[in-house]
């Protein structure tokens, strides 16, 4: 008797002990995945900043920076890509209605979702430029609406109408007849947003049949060199010192490689909607550090307006 009560306290043990083991387990991934998903977002939030130092303070032609990023991050991607599927990265070449999407992507998506943006830190600064782009997931739900040719639902509404008061907010400060930034800031701007939302859903066929790293790998790099016919890598304009080195392999390694590498790594371990809401702490970090280290002027009504363009991400996310 006394054998069989101790033969069942160890069997619940050892159950209780796999079960903590789990617990824990999990709790340790989910750590590493917001950790992973907050450091990506800080990244990009910070390249930003980086970028506008570059643009507006050593006067780095926008042009040339585009190309050499989109080429440098393209071939890094591949690089990567190449270590884990080796020849494989060039398979997407042989199939020609993936090679022309590829191309399209490259040209109209990746183009246009990184030029964009940096034309808008150029013309205004970092903190507007993150915030009017993630006026992005607000465009690609419309589309989806569009195309469902449904009608839009009460959060869908709400997450549209936060972000038109948001972007009103932000460029305007509550004054209709004046802009907080200028014209040619807030039409980059919104162009950034709309290479985004293309951005997003233009891939997608892609992504699932050849993965991130191949996908974004060679679009970036078929941008780069399609965009070196605009402005070639050796055409340089600005100024370069020492410290120029460590802040373009900031934005080139940390905020476009590593960044894209510890987000996609995160959803390993989190869900979509969790890693779409904590990478709202990049428009976050690109309005601190624009603020701290550059004296970008952001007042109570620009947070109140990026606030409520980031809460359309709070309510789309769910969707």
């Amino acid at each position: 008797m006394k054998r069989g009560k101790k033969q069942i306290t160890i069997k619940m043990d050892n159950f209780g002990g796999i079960k903590m083991g789990k617990y824990l387990s999990t709790l340790e991934n989910r750590s590493k995945g917001f950790i992973l998903v907050i450091v990506a977002a800080l990244f990009w939030g910070i390249s930003g900043t980086v970028s506008q130092y570059m643009f507006q303070q050593l006067h780095i032609n926008t042009e040339w920076f585009t190309t050499c990023r989109l080429l440098l991050a393209g071939s890094l991607l591949l690089t990567i890509a190449f270590k884990n599927e080796g020849l494989h990265i060039f398979d997407i070449w042989k199939q020609k209605p993936d090679a022309l999407k590829l191309v399209i992507f490259g040209i109209v998506g990746m183009i246009g979702v990184q030029y964009t943006y940096l034309t808008a830190i150029a013309h205004g600064n970092a903190a507007t430029a993150t915030v009017l782009q993630y006026l992005g997931p607000g465009l690609v739900t419309m589309y989806y609406v569009l195309i469902a040719k449904r009608l839009p639902t009460m959060k869908e509404l709400l997450a549209v109408f936060s972000a038109l008061i948001g972007t009103f907010l932000l460029v305007t400060h509550g004054n209709m007849n004046t802009l907080t930034i200028s014209k040619e800031a807030f039409i980059w701007g919104i162009l950034s947003a709309f290479g985004l939302a293309f951005y997003t859903i233009y891939p997608i066929g892609l992504l699932k049949k050849w993965g991130s790293f191949i996908t974004i790998g060679w679009g970036m790099l078929v941008a780069g060199i399609v965009f070196s016919l605009i402005r070639a890598p050796w055409q340089f304009e600005g100024q370069w010192y020492v410290t120029t080195n460590f802040a373009f392999l900031f934005v080139v390694i940390c905020g476009t490689v590593l960044s894209f590498y510890f987000y996609l790594d995160s959803l390993k371990y989190l869900t979509a909607s969790e890693t779409s809401l904590l990478a709202c702490a990049e428009p976050i970090s690109a309005a601190l550090t624009s603020v701290i280290f550059l004296g970008v002027p952001f007042g109570w009504i620009d947070w109140l307006g990026s606030l409520l363009i980031l809460f359309t991400i709070v309510i789309l996310s769910r969707e």
